[in-house]
């Protein structure tokens, strides 16, 4: 990846080559940490994680801890690879270099899809919770407003959405740590009439009262709460230091996902018995709840809004990426190559909003079926994609040690075993959602996704072959009303 001059003194730079030609680099080192951070905490782990906890009791940590190792070793394969060759798309071009064109655009399609589907559902989400305050206020017409306020932030340039997330993510860190701190003065018998210690993680049934196959069964669900780690990957086309900064947010994973989700749900478990009610419905609530911490639930409605609009924010732009990446090599409309002035995907952005806000109305209209369709068909596709990085690293890891083992500076531990036992583990998941009762329709609905993506693909290599990712128009830049905004702006 090439890099050009800054433009007007202290801008950012533009990259001016291939297809990501047109995006500046303005994304800096500390954007990036906290963008793999906002990746990782989201609504699910406030809110989800106690349905979790509920299914299966204190052992829920053992599925937290099961999900969190196998996201790491995805992501450590990702980072290999973006490390090596960095490119738009991210592992949409690795998928497509080393698994051929069907399965890049197959993957780039979905993971749009994934993101495109998110955006509605945590407008929706976001909504909801603002209705808590405004119990009058409709709640399409809430979500529509979230859509669009954070849609203006992410059109203005992707600084503007570093900063937001960065904003955002820092206020789930300082929550989840300040959480973590009160949770252990309560276990320790150092809170104020606390009784301490672990007694409730044996007291209700033993530590696994559902049994080793529910602990196993929750590791599924729990694997969706760590989806979002690899968009700083996504977001590395527009860093400053692209290999730098993907490697040091990749490598600080581990701390977190021990710290933030194994920690806070252990806590959880040893401060309320995990068969109270309120540990269904908000899980840090109960326990803010137990310490009697004043105004508990408004605190966590407040957290779990701004996890929200973190996650609305990160779609967003994720999407739009993924769009204009899919562009470069013909994989999706040209119109959607172009950029403002402020290297800004601003159609590619506009196009993911637009299916946002029909779902959005989808879930006003019929909630029961069009929404709850569009739910259970995204359910199993960041699995799957997880799967194609997977199967793409031990492709391209065996190129690069043949061919350029100088770009191998972050590599895969204990290659090549390590690949395919985490390649064996994403199987096993897959295959759970399948059948367990649960999850079995996302599952099914998600392949009927996937088919769909591939009759997509059959009809694109009919019309043609793709165009080089680096024909000059790939860099064209917006006019009209687009451009002319950007330059008021």
């Amino acid at each position: 990846m090439s890099t050009g001059t800054a433009r007007d003194g202290g801008a950012p730079h533009a990259a001016q080559d291939g297809p990501g030609a047109g995006l500046q680099q303005g994304l800096k080192r500390r954007h990036m940490q906290l963008i793999a951070l906002g990746g990782v905490i989201g609504a699910g782990l406030f809110v989800g994680s106690g349905v979790v906890v509920h299914a299966t009791g204190p052992a829920a940590v053992l599925s937290f801890l099961a999900a969190g190792v196998l996201t790491v070793l995805i992501m450590r394969m990702l980072a290999e690879m973006t490390v090596a060759r960095p490119a738009q798309g991210s592992f949409y071009a690795h998928v497509r270099e080393t698994l051929g064109l069907r399965a890049g655009f197959t993957v780039g399609w979905l993971y749009w899809y994934f993101f495109v589907i998110v955006v509605a559902v945590e407008a929706v989400a976001g909504g909801r919770i603002i209705q808590l305050w405004l119990p009058g206020a409709p709640l399409w017409a809430v979500s529509l407003v979230l859509m669009a306020l954070l849609t203006a932030t992410n059109m203005v340039s992707a600084r503007a959405y570093g900063e937001f997330e960065y904003w955002f993510s820092s206020i789930k860190v300082v929550a989840i740590v300040v959480f973590l701190f009160l949770g252990a003065l309560y276990v320790l018998g150092l809170w104020p009439h606390a009784t301490g210690g672990l007694a409730l993680l044996t007291s209700h049934g033993g530590f696994a009262p559902e049994g080793v196959g529910a602990v196993l069964a929750a590791v599924v669900p729990c694997i969706g709460f760590f989806t979002g780690a690899e968009i700083v990957t996504i977001a590395a086309a527009e860093s400053v230091e692209p290999e730098r900064a993907v490697a040091e947010a990749i490598r600080s994973i581990v701390l977190r996902v021990v710290a933030f989700y194994v920690l806070s749900i252990f806590l959880v478990v040893a401060v309320v018995p995990w068969t109270s009610k309120a540990i269904e419905v908000s899980p840090y609530a109960a326990v803010l709840d137990r310490l009697a911490v004043p105004a508990a639930g408004t605190v966590m409605n407040a957290l779990v809004l701004i996890a929200v609009l973190s996650c609305l924010n990160s779609a967003l732009y994720t999407s739009s990426r993924m769009l204009f990446a899919l562009t470069g090599n013909g994989d999706a409309p040209r119109a959607f190559t172009a950029v403002s002035r402020s290297g800004v995907p601003r159609r590619a952005l506009l196009a993911g909003t637009s299916v946002g806000y029909l779902s959005v109305i989808a879930a006003w209209i019929s909630p029961d079926v069009v929404f709850s369709f569009l739910i259970n068909s995204y359910g199993a596709i960041a699995l799957f994609v997880y799967l194609a990085i997977a199967f793409a690293q031990v492709r391209m890891r065996r190129r690069l040690e043949r061919d350029e083992p100088g770009r191998l500076t972050l590599k895969m531990w204990l290659f090549p075993w390590l690949s395919w036992v985490t390649i064996a583990a994403m199987t096993a998941v897959i295959a759970a959602m399948a059948v367990l009762p649960d999850s079995r329709s996302q599952f099914w609905l998600s392949l009927l996704t996937v088919a769909v993506v591939l009759a997509g693909y059959e009809v694109r290599r009919r019309r043609g072959p793709a165009p080089a990712a680096d024909e000059p128009e790939a860099a064209e830049t917006e006019t009209d009303a687009v451009g002319a905004a950007s330059r008021a702006g």
